[in-house]
């Protein structure tokens, strides 16, 4: 069955494209990407959260904005923290060896 993953961070130009780049391939998943932020390059919206089955923030923060804004919509919604901070440029190497790690083991 096909997992849709919604990847976010807060201004959607780093960390949650980079996610989404690294994933666009990986079978049974159809991956998309987001930012909290109101000025993001794709601001997050309750259709992103309707659409997604699982929900991966990069930060704390973006897991509490997230469940203050949507949290009607979140029902039932996995929503997992990576822990990742704002060091990384898009498509840093550091940051994509992490997400490889460490994003499989929670979807599959």
């Amino acid at each position: 069955m096909l997992k849709n993953i919604l990847f976010i961070c807060s201004q959607n130009k780093l960390r949650s494209p980079t996610a989404e780049a690294v994933f666009a391939g990986h079978e049974g998943w159809d991956v998309r990407s987001a930012g909290t932020n109101n000025n993001a390059e794709i601001p997050l919206g309750a259709d992103d959260i309707e659409w997604a089955d699982i929900l991966i923030v990069m930060e704390q923060a973006h897991k509490k904005k997230v469940k203050q804004r949507f949290q009607r919509v979140l029902k039932g919604k996995r929503l997992i923290c990576l822990g990742i901070p704002d060091n990384y440029t898009y498509m840093d190497e550091e940051l994509i060896k992490i997400l490889r790690f460490r994003v499989p083991k929670l979807i599959d």
